[in-house]
């Protein structure tokens, strides 16, 4: 128990908090059983060496069992508790560090407590940008620069290019995806269309597609055209 209360480093939140006391060849060792899912791995720490406080093989554990993501974000904790709390909790719950956020019931959306990397950054801006109606070079507007990088100045973000760049190669994916859903739907499909004047009084007609899918109605949007002048 007193050695315990040194184990304050961020590393031990992912192994049990109370590890086994072995006696090997008449020497005694601490065995760390790692709390990953479906993990059997225990790192052995002999009490009679210098370096029987030594974290080196269990971050070599958690590199490859974990993920260099949740180390990461381990690192950055202020301790283990907070580690074991924040970051492990929320691992082994949704199996995955790389979920940014998700939605539950009605509306309700939480967060993770990690830091997005720098995919996760670019396919958030994606959706935000499309969503919002934001223009791509909002990213360089000095408003929204100073809210994420304040308290993190090193925080990644894109190029107006590169959301523009991103936009697309979603667009096209999404597309893509529609189109197959579409071909292999076995059920009723219905078609409507809907035509209306913009602000700058340019005449528009959108096509839509709507179908039921695992229960749940859906209406997908499949194109709009401009209406030449006659």
């Amino acid at each position: 128990e007193q050695l315990m209360k040194e184990w304050i480093s961020p590393i031990y939140a992912f192994f049990d908090p109370t590890p086994a006391i072995e006696s090997i060849d008449g020497r005694r060792a601490h065995s760390f059983k790692c709390m990953g899912k479906g993990c059997k791995v225990t790192i052995r720490r002999f009490l009679d060496k210098k370096d029987a406080r030594s974290t080196g093989n269990m971050r070599k554990h958690v590199k490859s069992c974990w993920g260099d993501d949740v180390l990461q974000a381990a690192d950055e904790a202020r301790n283990a508790d907070e580690v074991r709390t924040k970051i492990v909790a929320g691992y082994l719950k949704d199996g995955s560090i790389t979920t940014a956020f998700e939605r539950k019931g009605k509306g309700k959306v939480t967060y993770s407590h990690r830091q997005h990397t720098r995919t996760e950054t670019r396919a958030e801006l994606v959706r935000w940008v499309a969503e919002s109606l934001q223009p791509f070079d909002i990213v360089k507007d000095r408003g929204f620069q100073s809210l994420m990088k304040t308290g993190r100045p090193e925080y990644y973000i894109p190029s107006p290019s590169t959301v523009s760049r991103d936009v697309r190669l979603v667009f096209a994916k999404t597309r893509q995806r529609i189109a197959k859903m579409i071909n292999e739907y076995e059920g009723k499909l219905n078609f409507t269309t809907d035509g209306w004047s913009s602000p700058n009084h340019r005449a528009l007609v959108a096509f839509s597609a709507h179908l039921e899918h695992k229960g749940v109605p859906l209406s997908l949007p499949l194109d709009i055209i401009e209406v030449p002048k006659v």
